[in-house]
């Protein structure tokens, strides 16, 4: 039985290979895998092109994931350094690669990681047409947006960001309802502009058919981008953000009807309080499409500390049911990111997905912190090493300041409560300043 997508495989009941693998790496059913991608809430992104790709699964039931951007820009234009993110993000343990190149050879760069990358690939094609064409903003047409949107399909990108949800009529409401920080997507800033300099409907909305009738023939995702994410928590929850979301809403029904997967992209900088209202809300208006969310980040003045600003509202994001984070790292808002600023900002977003996963009542997530707690018990420090979320990490810490036993740290010595319990419950004698 012949099918074009995960989704349109899923609801004729084949098994495909990617499902197999990733209901494997999920500890779940095939066919309770098979029921959440063929209704929506999960989604499997495997463009047919990208033939080392390692499936993941994104969406109701399943770990949640989390996604590193990276890629060059005009001052910082090293593909190599770039793929030296690439390979490290893998590394340890991201899922997701995200290429946000606005300079250079775009398309080597982003051929190279469909070849070589087993991490599912994401793009933005409309910083890449700028870049592309090589010509005012103004004077790229509606058909050269499109196109670009086919080429990236054609180099084997599993899901890409199109910023389709801004049309004319919400432009217009954006223009009406002043924000503190306007538009901060870089993709929504550029289809905005566009729209004011020509006059004419965003093309992503317009031929919004067309671009599903891509996404079919290769398989790619799409990830609803939003335009309008607040960028600043006083912008948080406004009326750009939920009108946008109603029609994100709209294209998700869209796209199902052509057996295109999707996930919706969500906030943005948010205070703690509106995060679990704004994952219900998304939740209702989209029917239940994975959500990726970008943070949120919970406090605007923590510049060079954002990567923990959005891992906190990442784990209550999560928590209440967001499937994707989007990693920050600490150069958010300062510079492109370094192979240092990469590590910080998976492990923050790492820990923040498997904290909600706890939450969520994943299969399994609680048996690595029970693991954990035993050898912590045990005292036995190699098998903490192997069970940490960063092993090295850890390892490296307590090297740095040796106690004098080794079955103690310094931060305790004589003092440990482990030590001196294990002891006592064995009916051994506890003597704390004299050993």
């Amino acid at each position: 039985m012949e099918y074009s997508t995960q989704m349109e495989a899923a609801r004729k009941g084949i098994i495909t290979k990617e499902l197999a693998y990733v209901a494997e790496s999920e500890d779940m059913k095939e066919q309770e895998l098979m029921e959440l991608v063929a209704c929506g809430k999960a989604i499997i992104p495997a463009n047919k092109r990208h033939t080392c790709i390692k499936p993941s699964g994104i969406g109701n039931q399943l770990r949640t994931k989390i996604n590193v951007n990276l890629g060059t820009s005009r001052d910082c234009i090293d593909l190599e350094m770039e793929m030296e993110k690439v390979k490290s993000a893998v590394n340890l343990g991201a899922e997701a690669i995200m290429d946000l190149s606005s300079f250079g050879d775009t398309q080597k760069f982003r051929r190279r990681l469909t070849k070589e990358c087993p991490a599912v690939i994401g793009t933005v094609p409309i910083y890449d047409a700028v870049v592309y064409y090589h010509k005012a903003l103004k004077e790229i047409t509606a058909r050269e947006w499109i196109d670009v949107v086919r080429m990236h399909a054609e180099d084997g990108v599993d899901f890409m960001t199109i910023h389709c949800g801004i049309n004319k009529e919400t432009a217009g409401r954006f223009k009406k309802n002043k924000r503190l920080a306007n538009i901060v997507s870089r993709g929504g800033s550029i289809i905005f502009a566009w729209m004011e300099m020509t006059g004419m409907e965003n093309p992503f909305y317009e031929y919004y058919d067309e671009i599903l009738d891509i996404c079919r023939e290769y398989d790619v995702t799409m990830s609803l981008g939003d335009a309008c994410r607040p960028g600043c928590l006083k912008d948080a929850s406004d009326i750009s953000q939920i009108e946008e979301l109603i029609t994100l809403g709209e294209l998700t029904k869209r796209a199902w009807e052509k057996d295109v997967q999707v996930m919706v992209e969500g906030p943005g900088h948010m205070p703690l309080d509106q995060i679990a209202a704004n994952m219900k809300i998304q939740q209702t208006i989209c029917n239940g499409a994975p959500f990726y969310v970008l943070g949120p980040l919970v406090t605007d003045v923590a510049p060079g500390y954002d990567h923990i600003t959005a891992a906190i509202g990442g784990a209550i994001a999560a928590a209440n049911g967001a499937s994707f984070l989007c990693y920050v790292t600490p150069a958010e808002h300062l510079r492109l990111p370094d192979v240092d600023d990469v590590k910080e900002g998976i492990m923050a977003s790492k820990i923040a997905a498997h904290a909600a996963d706890i939450a969520k009542g994943i299969k399994g997530a609680r048996d690595w912190d029970d693991a954990m707690s035993m050898a912590r018990k045990k005292l036995d420090w190699e098998e903490m090493f192997n069970i940490s979320i960063d092993p090295g990490k850890a390892r490296a810490y307590r090297e740095s300041a040796k106690p004098g036993k080794e079955d103690t740290c310094s931060m305790c010595g004589n003092f440990c409560a482990v030590k001196n319990m294990n002891r006592i419950l064995d009916g051994e004698i506890v003597s704390i300043y004299d050993e």
